[in-house]
């Protein structure tokens, strides 16, 4: 019998998001939905204090290289301590072990509150952004994979997409609810009481749900520390994973980090100001509206064909932001600037953790939050107080052409079609 439905109609569309793979498919399952709810609320917390505390700290010193500080502080740990992590996650109860991240974090807010009232040294607000830091770089790859295995092996995709939207969707409600709250009067320390308050959400969570268990890890000694490496030696496609997400966070992702100087002196947009919070807060939804797409309208495209797209895209976008002769075209731009830099990088991990059994996804995956979350605070320290000298225009065209390269080099097709006639080629 031929199908006459129309592919096009509301009916057809719906069914089409049901299938395994996509958004909806991995949120029907009820531990997952639990956990995400929770993460949205307190990455709201997060995105409120990421937009608070550059700010604050610009406004005290005047100097982007500052801000790099302390992103660094918060994300430079990622580097030294995702393969500890991932080791970590794959020997311990996740549960437990997750709950005490959160809970690290939500008293190390709590201090950078204290020491913003106090108007504290940047030191010591350092030292408490580096406890956030470091609870949060040892939570990464339990978090992670936990949230994969919370659902079927074929909603993966989905799983990471929905994740990717929890961060985004926060990154656009954070911002509006500073704006909001800043017309109160809500000060710098209260808006990190706010954050540290929504860690709870997440534990309430995780106490509410089951963590499935894992095979232990039976790997002894140093080799713990050194299989995520191995298994990049061994496998092409996660090693050019994780060597094009390095480079592009080093040279193409600085932006992000050091947002406020940026906007004031490409735009002349005040970090202060109300068109500040919007301006974030319209990236952010870029992002958002990028992340989620690669499982809803993209959810049935191949995820490595989605890459290369990603790629041709920020670089385009990135481009059009540097160039902008006026605020309201850089509103413009830096939306799609954000929806190609989530839509991008979704599908790269999507490609990389569907390739990972449930064994080894935690210790792997920490190589993908070296590359990620590791390698943007050097870049903000190297970058930071070259913008301080010269300005920020040439550091988006920079990110722009090398996106662009990347485009061409990360085509994990060719990648594996090459590998193929290669192991042809061994075995005749």
């Amino acid at each position: 019998m031929t199908d006459t439905t129309d592919s096009s109609t509301p009916t057809s569309r719906k069914h089409r998001q049901r299938q395994a793979g996509s958004a909806r498919s991995a949120f029907n399952v009820r531990d997952f939905r639990r956990i995400w709810f929770g993460s949205f609320a307190s990455n709201i917390g997060t995105w409120i204090q990421n937009v608070v505390l550059p700010i604050y700290i610009y406004s005290r010193t005047g100097r982007a290289s500052f801000v790099a500080l302390l992103i660094f502080a918060q994300l430079g740990p990622i580097l030294l301590l995702s393969i500890p992590g991932g080791v970590i996650a794959d020997r311990v109860n996740r549960k437990k072990f997750l709950i005490s991240m959160q809970f690290l974090q939500l008293c190390c807010s709590l201090l950078l509150a204290f020491f913003a009232a106090q108007n504290s040294s940047i030191w010591l607000l350092f030292a408490a952004q580096l406890g956030v830091g470091i609870g949060n770089a040892l939570n990464i790859p339990a978090w992670s994979t936990m949230l994969t295995s919370l659902v079927p092996p074929q909603d993966i995709a989905g799983a990471i997409s929905l994740n990717s939207t929890v961060i985004n969707g926060a990154r656009v409600i954070g911002p509006i609810f500073v704006a909001i709250l800043s017309q109160w009067n809500v000060t710098t320390a209260e808006f990190f009481v706010i954050n540290a308050v929504t860690y709870l959400f997440v534990i309430f969570a995780l106490l509410s749900v089951k963590v499935p268990e894992i095979t232990r890890d039976t790997t002894k000694g140093w080799r713990r520390f050194t299989f995520a490496f191995q298994i990049a030696r061994e496998r092409k496609v996660v090693s050019r994973l994780v060597l094009t997400l390095a480079s592009f966070s080093l040279l193409s992702l600085p932006y992000v980090g050091l947002f406020p100087a940026i906007a004031k002196l490409n735009f002349g947009i005040e970090s202060q100001g109300m068109t500040y919070k919007w301006f974030y807060a319209t990236w952010g939804l870029g992002a958002c509206i990028g992340g989620l797409s690669v499982s809803t309208l993209f959810w049935d495209v191949d995820n490595r064909k989605l890459i290369r797209l990603g790629f041709a895209s920020f670089s385009v976008s990135m481009m059009a932001f540097a160039l902008a002769p006026n605020v309201p075209i850089a509103f413009f731009s830096v939306f799609f600037l954000g929806g190609a830099y989530f839509f991008t990088t979704t599908a790269m991990q999507t490609v990389l953790a569907s390739g990972l059994t449930p064994e080894i996804r935690a210790r792997v995956m920490a190589l993908w939050f070296m590359a990620f979350g590791g390698t943007v605070p050097i870049g903000n320290l190297i970058f930071g107080p070259l913008i301080d000298r010269y300005g920020s225009q040439w550091l988006l065209i920079l990110g722009s052409l090398w996106a662009a390269v990347l485009w061409w080099w990360c085509d994990i097709e060719r990648l594996e079609r090459t590998e193929l006639i290669d192991d042809n080629l061994a075995v005749l």
